[in-house]
């Protein structure tokens, strides 16, 4: 995902990420919750999603599509777009590239994401809530932004949005 649409999102930091996620369990039972975290392990800077997911199945929470073990990555989503209509309430999490002022950021909203778009992948829009975190500036090479990300500063941001999320399942 790009920011250049960021006026429908809103940017946060980390305790930002935990008033949308309290915002969204107080609208939906935790157990209709599924976090779609995508991205591949094979670049640091995409890694973002696999390492939420990984994290929260660390926190115990089930209900995780995509982790380090098994990323939801270019192969694997088309292949789970057609159910998703049957995993309850969609949390898509992923990485994006934007302007430098926004890196470190998350951008939050009700509404989906398009997975990929800095690549121009062309995947559906997903999720009824998503978090995008700006993990590098966008640049005219992304495939080359992602590889050279910051694996600390990936790392940090995956905390922040396992954390946002897990506090809600401690309430």
């Amino acid at each position: 995902m790009l920011d250049r649409k960021s006026q429908t999102a809103e940017r946060v930091d980390a305790a930002g990420l935990l008033d949308f996620m309290s915002q969204i369990t107080s609208i939906h039972p935790k157990d209709e919750l599924t976090f779609l975290c995508i991205g591949t392990d094979r670049s640091t800077g995409d890694s973002l999603g696999p390492w939420v997911g990984t994290m929260l199945k660390e926190h115990g929470i089930t209900r995780v599509i995509g982790t380090l073990q098994r990323p939801c990555d270019a192969d694997r989503l088309p292949q789970l777009v057609p159910a998703m209509e049957e995993m309850g309430t969609i949390v898509a999490v992923d990485a994006c590239l934007g302007r430098p002022d926004n890196v470190g950021a998350y951008l939050v909203r009700k509404g989906p994401l398009i997975p990929a778009q800095s690549v121009n992948r062309g995947f559906p829009a997903v999720g009824a809530y998503s978090i995008a975190g700006v993990v590098n500036a966008a640049s005219l090479k992304p495939y080359w932004t992602l590889q050279s990300t910051s694996l600390y500063k990936v790392m940090g941001m995956a905390r922040e949005i396992s954390n946002a999320i897990s506090k809600q399942w401690l309430i």
